[in-house]
């Protein structure tokens, strides 16, 4: 992690990276004076300085010159326009520079900023409270302890691992998108138990929390979902009887093709003409 005398810059400190400096100084990683935060809009920045005591600024190379570590937090097609500085490049240089752009490539970051370490990474809306999940890819010449710099940032707001650049295409759909199609299947499952008499707020609480229930069953025991499924499932039970009308409906071929699909166009978004990124 960063010393104490050394400054992480958040370009486009938005509701992601604001997620970010919150985990960051909740966790006591860092100090409020070691976080350098840049929006163009004044009363944003002004807010955020506010808010949490960092420094701030509209002015995104004032805080690339005084960072050690830059975190660039701009849609997939404000990346080029922004690392495209020349100026920039130059205040990068040898500095550690970690981009949260959907579809923004190493290479692409490599170029822009061809003397800088550069790190890839897909955080999730679950950062907001802390339950996130992102996966880091690291450039060229990217040493073990910068990887691990960006790895400790992002373990402030949830897990975090790291992964190759070929397949962060697929990381932005299955870790990016996830969430939406987690919530499209706990709101079909709320629905199900409102259809059979439960009240929506009851339903919903029980849903939520049975998922969250489930997935970390997963994490903490290590066993595969099926065998964890199996578990539930008993002889001429009324598990069983659920899952075959799951079946019947060829869900896993429906979810898994929704993560295919997702990964396709996530591919695209840091190469389409300004302003046409749709979101993650």
């Amino acid at each position: 992690m960063l010393a104490k005398n050394e400054t992480l810059a958040v370009l486009g400190c938005g509701t992601m990276g604001e997620a970010i400096v919150r985990g960051l100084l909740r966790s006591g990683r860092l100090e409020p004076s070691q976080i350098f935060a840049t929006d163009r809009r004044a009363e944003v920045a002004a807010a955020l300085r506010e808010k949490h005591g960092i420094r701030t600024t509209g002015d995104n190379r004032e805080a690339c010159k005084a960072a050690t570590v830059v975190l660039v937090c701009v849609k997939p097609h404000e990346v080029g326009p922004l690392l495209g500085d020349p100026a920039l490049a130059t205040l990068l240089a040898g500095k550690l520079v970690v981009s949260i752009a959907a579809g923004v490539r190493l290479d692409q970051l490599a170029g822009w900023l061809p003397k800088s370490a550069v790190v890839r990474a897909m955080p999730n809306t679950p950062c907001l409270i802390g339950e996130g999940m992102t996966v880091i890819a690291r450039g060229p010449g990217v040493t073990d302890a910068q990887a691990q710099t960006a790895l400790e940032i992002f373990k402030c707001v949830g897990g975090c691992l790291e992964a190759e650049d070929k397949v962060m295409d697929a990381v932005t759909s299955l870790n990016g998108s996830g969430p939406a199609f987690a919530y499209i299947i706990l709101e079909a499952l709320t629905d199900g138990g409102v259809r059979m008499g439960l009240r929506r707020d009851i339903a919903m609480q029980i849903a939520a929390q049975m998922f969250q229930g489930a997935a970390r069953m997963v994490l903490q025991t290590g066993m595969h979902p099926a065998a964890l499924k199996d578990q539930v499932t008993t002889p001429a039970g009324s598990t069983i009887a659920g899952l075959l009308i799951m079946e019947d409906g060829r869900i896993r071929s429906v979810i898994a093709r929704a993560v295919e699909e997702a990964a396709r166009v996530a591919a695209k978004l840091g190469q389409s003409p300004a302003g046409k990124d749709p979101p993650p």
